[in-house]
């Protein structure tokens, strides 16, 4: 995870391979790097932005240590005069971002980075890794928090995420992008988000009888206990659940409620709550997990299952309908010349942009224009200087208030593109002034 080591060598061979040769042929000019997705995956309709924190770390740590360049001269592959550059190589450029929690759209910018070719060449690995993940997941995660109408959501997904730095990942971008906890302590700790968790299966087949797994958990925990109740029989689990909530409340205590991890969990639900309401226990929670992902959620929510809170795991921490984006980090501007690339289906936008946002009277997103960085145009401009000279402009915001922008965000994102199916396309356009520039970057290329 950025800030516990040095991350220097995560990058591509090419990185290098190119940065040797703009070495050799002395090509030191500064270039500008855009950041973008080309497209929107199936039935998804805007990103949030997410991990701008860790890429700034990232930058303001660059640096190649003694250990990282005798591994690069062991390879056989560089030379000693660029090595020797390396060594002394430290990020002094400048970086232009969205914040994070603001929504996005394909095709804009969600960050631009102005350095010496080499640095910004080197750092692109780093940040598509960074950035390509938690945007996924924030995105995701959102469409989960929308489905379930109000209804608290927890990460569930440490155990089923892609290493331990995805695991780190994944609660800190879902937590941005509101849920409510993690599961995950670690997470917990680093970043400060509410830590959840009940019980395993394992835990009540450690006892011969369920209900003494159960009295076990509630004398832990007494003001503190979720149970279980689906091991062996989910409706006994719950009948079992109104005897120990009966006995901690003859102490004083109080059961918070059960969870239904298994089976027809639509149907268990009604008939738990129906136990529940017919003890005269209507304050205890049921609490649904189980490979869930936004599209159960929103099934739940529309017919009313009476579900308190979700635990959410292996489908939103692998963005598993989506788990990946057509990110791509594309040279747009070399010693002040606009550049842009022509492949089919590919074509890039040149020059250092900015995003313009409208709003409507009642403050909803209304479309967005990208422009050029210099251009004066109506609406709100979301890029932002975040990084001069390699040094951060200003400490990175603490994760509630980027949580805090993204709802006030996505409050504002017009219902039919929060859609889980068929979202409509928000409108984005291109300004003018950066139409006419593509065009004439374009037919100079083409007549080369």
């Amino acid at each position: 995870m950025a800030g516990e080591k040095n991350w220097t060598l995560l990058t591509d061979l090419y990185q290098l391979t190119m940065a040797q040769s703009y070495f050799r042929e002395r090509q030191f000019g500064d270039a500008t790097f855009s950041l973008f997705i080309r497209s929107y995956p199936a039935d998804r309709g805007y990103f949030v932005a997410a991990g701008l924190s860790a890429v700034l770390d990232y930058l303001e740590d660059f640096a190649f240590e003694p250990a990282a360049i005798d591994y690069l001269a062991r390879q056989g592959q560089f030379s000693e005069d660029f090595l020797n550059y390396l060594s002394r190589l430290r990020f002094c450029g400048d970086v232009w971002a969205l914040a994070e929690g603001q929504i996005f759209f394909k095709d804009e910018p969600l960050l631009e980075i102005t350095a010496p070719v080499i640095q910004a060449q080197i750092a692109e690995t780093f940040i598509i890794n960074q950035l390509h993940l938690q945007t996924l997941i924030a995105s995701k995660a959102a469409r989960c928090v929308d489905a379930a109408a109000g209804r608290p959501v927890v990460d569930f997904a440490l155990r089923r995420a892609h290493g331990t730095d995805a695991g780190m990942k994944v609660a800190r971008a879902s937590y941005l992008a509101g849920f409510s906890g993690t599961s995950n302590v670690l997470a917990g700790k680093e970043y400060g988000i509410p830590i959840v968790g009940t019980m395993a299966h394992s835990f009540v087949s450690t006892f011969e009888r369920e209900i003494d797994a159960f009295r076990a958990y509630a004398a832990a925990f007494p003001r503190g206990a979720i149970l279980l109740i689906d091991t062996y029989d989910t409706l006994e689990g719950a009948r079992r659940a109104v005897a120990i909530a009966r006995e901690m409340a003859a102490r004083g205590e109080q059961l918070i409620g059960v969870r239904i991890d298994s089976g027809d969990l639509a149907e268990l639900a009604r008939a738990v709550r129906k136990i529940f309401d017919e003890a005269g226990l209507p304050q205890l929670k049921v609490f649904a997990s189980g490979g869930l992902d936004e599209f159960d959620l929103a099934r739940f929510s529309a017919e009313r299952v009476p579900f308190d809170s979700y635990g959410v795991g292996t489908r939103m921490g692998t963005s598993a309908d989506a788990p990946w984006s057509d990110m791509s980090y594309k040279l747009v501007e070399y010693q002040n010349r606009p550049v842009l690339k022509l492949s089919t289906g590919k074509v890039s936008l040149p020059g250092r942009k900015q995003v313009f946002r409208r709003r409507d009277p009642a403050g909803g997103f209304a479309g967005d224009t990208i422009g050029l960085r210099n251009e004066t145009l109506g609406g709100e401009k979301l890029l932002r200087e975040v990084m001069r000279a390699g040094r951060r402009t200003a400490p990175s915001p603490p994760l509630g208030e980027s949580r805090a922008l993204f709802a006030a965000e996505f409050a504002a994102l017009p219902a039919a593109v929060k859609a889980l199916r068929n979202p409509q396309i928000y409108p984005v356009e291109l300004s003018p002034a950066l139409h006419a520039l593509r065009q004439e970057v374009s037919r100079k290329y083409q007549e080369c």
